[in-house]
This record gives structure tokens, C-alpha cells and sequence, in this order.
């Protein structure tokens, strides 16, 4: 599945239109999710049903808007509140640790979908035109990707979405993506990091661009013009707080708060951005890359450095990597982290050490490497054994292996080198 975007050129009055038909979604997806949570163990509730509840709601005389939208783009919000509760289902049956995602209400959406019907492009594939009961019409398309190239079955679904610079439209394309590429034999473990953003089993290592630090002088001050413009009501008779809602406020209080949301839009497409080129790169350089297991979702409950944490976009560039790696046919493995900086990757002796200790010394074997390099070394060789891998007979058995199914491409010699 392909997903192409395009901008949204259309007139002040379209746009509003198309709030109105996101909101409308989120009203849906919200009363779908009600409506699951209101029923009894005699009433199961599956996906079919909550698609036969859209049409109830389109019916009902108490909200004459919900007809407006279209059919299918109705049993698309049905489907998204599915999905939340399969996916809280499937946490409680994994038994998780922690939180397991109980299905909530939502309060901001900012995207809508229409899957076949509802929409259609111009025959020069420039136009899209919505058809359903708002009345938004005909807006202009403008990006780099070309329409042409597909047929118009192949478009399953698009989706409307509102960003802080416009609006957006997203065309889901069935296409399954296959790159062929000549294997190298090349192999490599990854080190992710703060300091430096991952450190290779080569020693080679790659600067942290730190995105959002570099940006947060601008977005201090943004921030600051945004707090000063907004107005408050003052004390209420009971001395409570009555403050106005956005709506409320003044013009200049909106044109600072889009400012904001812009350089924060700005900042998340330039780590998209490097994560995207960084892993395709690594991919196409090797043929098997391992690297480490990390539960960012754990680690960032550290106070302080949550934001390093976050800004380093370590689960966006391991999705990336997963992704390339079946574009291309490579082999991708995530690796447990457990005592790869502790053990030496030459003896396998345990040498200790701090976080503030960065030079990897073994007294039994006495080599010296960086912290990192030695890390990095551990977890190809985790990943090497997590695959079983013999030069007569190579395969793979690991469950946290992404990509192609047979390592036989990589040459014996270098299975020899980190085996033998």
C-alpha cells in the first residue's frame, strides 16, 4: 500500500466545509465507542455491528448532520473505534505490562476518510471533487506526485487532513512496493544514542541533529508572543477563574498560536525527514542490520531527558528501518539490550561500567573500543545468534526479524568472521 499526499487549494468556505465533515467523523467514531461501551454481554458487539449502527445514527432525526457525510466515509469512523477496541482486546489477552489502552473518547480529530465512493478525480488527475452532502466541491490539487500512473480501482481510499499550514489530502494506493537490489554481503549493528544518534559495529557514527533543540530558542519566544495575546475574562461573582475559550480570542491571539503549531509542524517534518533518508540508506548499504530492542515508551518516563529521548525519533527510524527492509528485500533483527554495553564483545568478560564511563577496557583480553563501537559489536553478534546461523545451513528462527526470509545471500566468510 502506497500513500501519496497532496495540498488542498480550495476557497475559505471549502475549508470550513471540511471541518465540518471532520467533525461530523469525530462524532461518529465517538458515538460508535459509546454505544460499545453502553452494551451488555448479551449484545456482543463486533465490527459489523457498529458499521449497521452508522446508518442509525444517519436516521435519526436528532442529528440531521451525520447524513450529510457519506456512507462508507461513516463506516470508516466505525472502523476507527474498532480498532481501538480490538486493540485494547489484544493488550488485555498479551497481558501487557501497564496500561492496557481502554478505547477513548475523541476530542480533536483533525482527519476524515471516504473509501470508494463520496469523491472523484478530474481526468487530468489535478482536481478532486467531494460529492457527499456538505457541498465542499471542487478543490485543486498541488504536489510532485502524479495520479496518472494508477488506475482509479487501485485508489482504495483517501483522507482529508487538517495541518497546522492547510489542509491535505492523502490517496491510499493498493501497490505493493518491490525495489530489486545486488546483495553485498555486508552487515552491521546499530548503537542508538544521545551523544552521537547510533553508533554502527564499524565505529562509524552519525550526529544527533536534535531537531527540536536547535529550534527551541524560536519556539520560546513564539510561545511567549502567543501567552501575552491571550485574554481572560477575570473573577466570576464566586471568585472563580472564567477564562475565554480559542474561540474567543482575538485575531492576534490565532495568528500566534498558528505560528507555533507551524514550527512545531516544521520541526516533525525535518526528523521525518532525516529518519527516512538515514534508514533507507543503512538498508540499501547492508544486507542484514541488527539493532537494539529499545522501550521508548519506558524510557521516556525520565524526567530528564524525555525530550532528548523523544526529539531523537529512535521508534520512527526503527519503523523506517522495518519498512525498507521489505521494500528491498533486506533482513532486519531487534536485538534485547540487556548488558550489550557491559560485556566485552571480544572475551564476552563483564566489565562493568557508569554512563559517564564511554571507553569500553577489558582487563582479560585488554582491548579497547568506544563504549558505543562495543555495543554496537554485542548486538550483531546477539543477532547472529538469535538467527543460528551456520554457513552450511543458513536460516533464520527469530521472531523479531523483519524482511526477507533467508540469510543465504550473506557470504560465508562473513558469517565466519563474527562466528568463528
Amino acid at each position: 500500500m502506497l500513500v501519496f499526499e497532496a495540498k488542498l487549494k480550495g476557497k475559505a468556505q471549502q475549508y470550513k466545509l471540511i471541518m465540518e465533515a471532520i467533525r461530523t467523523g469525530q462524532f461518529i467514531r465517538n458515538a460508535c465507542l459509546k454505544y460499545w461501551m453502553e452494551s451488555n454481554k448479551e449484545n456482543k458487539i463486533d465490527r459489523f455491528s457498529l458499521n449497521k449502527y452508522t446508518k442509525v445514527l444517519a436516521d435519526n432525526p436528532e442529528f440531521p448532520w451525520v447524513s450529510n457525510l457519506n456512507s462508507m466515509a461513516r463506516q470508516a469512523q466505525a472502523e476507527r473505534a474498532w480498532l481501538a477496541i480490538k486493540r485494547f482486546f489484544d493488550n488485555c489477552k498479551a497481558k501487557i505490562p501497564g496500561k492496557k489502552g481502554y478505547p477513548r473518547f475523541k476530542k480533536h480529530s483533525r482527519s476524515v476518510e471516504y473509501k470508494t465512493s463520496g469523491w472523484k478525480l478530474s481526468d487530468d488527475r489535478n482536481y478532486l471533487t467531494l460529492t457527499d452532502g456538505f457541498g465542499i466541491g471542487r478543490l485543486k490539487l498541488i504536489g510532485t506526485r502524479d495520479l496518472n500512473f494508477y488506475n482509479l480501482k487501485q485508489i482504495k481510499r483517501i483522507r482529508l487532513v487538517k495541518r497546522a499550514d492547510g489542509y491535505y489530502v492523502q490517496f491510499c494506493i493498493d501497490v505493493e512496493r518491490n525495489e530489486k537490489q545486488g546483495f553485498s554481503g555486508k552487515q552491521i549493528g546499530v548503537d542508538l544514542g544521545l551523544a552521537h544518534f547510533y553508533t554502527d559495529s564499524k565505529g562509524e557514527k552519525v550526529e544527533n541533529p536534535r531537531h527540536l533543540r536547535s529550534s527551541e530558542k524560536r519556539l520560546k519566544r513564539l510561545q511567549r508572543r502567543m501567552s501575552r495575546r491571550y485574554r481572560n475574562l477575570g473573577k466570576g461573582k464566586k471568585g472563580s477563574m472564567i477564562t475565554k475559550t480559542n474561540q474567543d480570542q482575538s485575531k492576534r491571539f490565532h495568528k500566534a498560536r498558528e505560528r507555533v503549531a507551524r514550527m512545531h509542524l516544521k520541526v516533525s517534518r525535518q526528523r521525518r525527514d532525516f529518519t527516512v533518508k538515514l534508514a533507507r540508506c543503512v538498508i540499501q548499504s547492508n544486507d542484514l542490520v541488527a539493532y537494539e530492542d529499545l522501550k521508548v515508551r519506558n524510557m521516556v518516563r525520565n524526567r530528564k531527558l524525555a525530550k532528548s529521548i523523544s526529539d531523537a525519533g529512535w521508534s520512527q527510524f526503527r519503523e523506517w528501518l522495518e519498512y525498507f527492509a521489505k521494500v528491498f528485500g533486506k533482513l532486519v533483527i531487534a536485538v534485547p539490550p540487556h548488558y550489550t554495553s557491559q560485556n566485552c564483545s571480544g572475551c564476552g568478560e563483564v566489565v562493568k561500567k557508569s554512563l559517564s564511563v564511554r571507553t569500553h577496557e577489558c582487563p582479560a583480553c585488554e582491548i579497547i573500543l568506544d563504549r558505543d563501537e562495543n555495543a554496537a559489536i554485542n548486538i550483531l553478534l546477539k543477532a547472529l545468534e538469535m538467527l543460528d546461523v551456520n554457513p552450511s545451513t543458513v536460516g533464520h528462527t527469530g521472531t523479531n526479524a523483519q524482511g526477507q526470509n533467508h540469510l543465504c545471500l550473506i557470504s560465508e566468510s562473513l558469517l565466519g568472521k563474527w562466528t568463528g
